[in-house]
């Protein structure tokens, strides 16, 4: 099983003392920190976008792991990369050619991601993989923080960690899980195949160090 990284998400910090946010998960022993762009359009919610990112980036050396919830992505790849992403995660229905934007993410010199909603299929993703560094399971659907974890798609998991066997890619590309995750859905999601756990609004509700050594300790 490959080595489990926990991303927590700042969308469930306090943005008012943002700086002191990235600080202390720095400290947290975080693996990286996920940063959801929304525009209120493709999602409901508005979150923040390139001022925020390029204002956090000298704060931290922990990788930025950009989720683009976003109509339109491709346009916006290389403003993100420049302004310190190291991984772009895009929805296929929010781009035109998919294949295109992710090598365009590629082509920046940053990991390429795309993200599955819960009732997106995964009859893409075999022609893509070449392209992949990650595949981001919604466990909630996209939008707002603090949603409970949809259970379905466990199996949505199972799938597609089940296609990266097959296709030689199980090392190469990361099972990224987003939304609901707590010390109990984290479990279900790694025993499903996932090994990049995004949480928010769980690590944000209490010492953050402690919450994310009860994730590990939990798996």
């Amino acid at each position: 099983m490959q080595e489990l990284i926990i991303a927590p998400s700042i969308l469930s910090a306090d943005f008012s003392r943002l700086d002191d946010e990235i600080i202390a998960l720095e400290k947290s022993q975080a693996n990286w920190i996920h940063i959801d762009v929304m525009d209120g359009v493709f999602v409901p919610s508005l979150s923040f976008g390139l001022p925020v990112i390029r204002s956090i980036r000298p704060l931290t050396t922990l990788p930025f792991d950009v989720h683009l919830m976003i109509s339109n992505a491709e346009q916006y790849i290389e403003d993100y990369a420049q302004a310190g992403a190291d991984s772009i995660t895009i929805h296929c229905e929010a781009v035109q050619h998919l294949d295109r934007a992710l090598q365009h993410i590629k082509d920046c010199g940053k990991k390429a991601g795309v993200a599955l909603n819960p009732s997106t299929s995964i009859d893409f993703l075999p022609w893509v993989l070449d392209k992949l560094d990650l595949i981001l399971i919604m466990t909630v659907n996209p939008g707002y923080a603090a949603q409970s974890y949809i259970t379905s798609q466990q199996e949505k998991i199972r799938k597609v960690h089940s296609l990266l066997e097959q296709t030689g890619y199980k090392d190469k590309i990361m099972i990224q899980v987003d939304g609901g995750i707590n010390n109990q859905t984290a479990i279900l999601s790694r025993q499903a195949g996932a090994n990049n756990l995004v949480a928010g609004s769980y690590v944000f509700s209490g010492d953050y160090a402690e919450k994310i050594k009860n994730l590990r300790v939990a798996l």
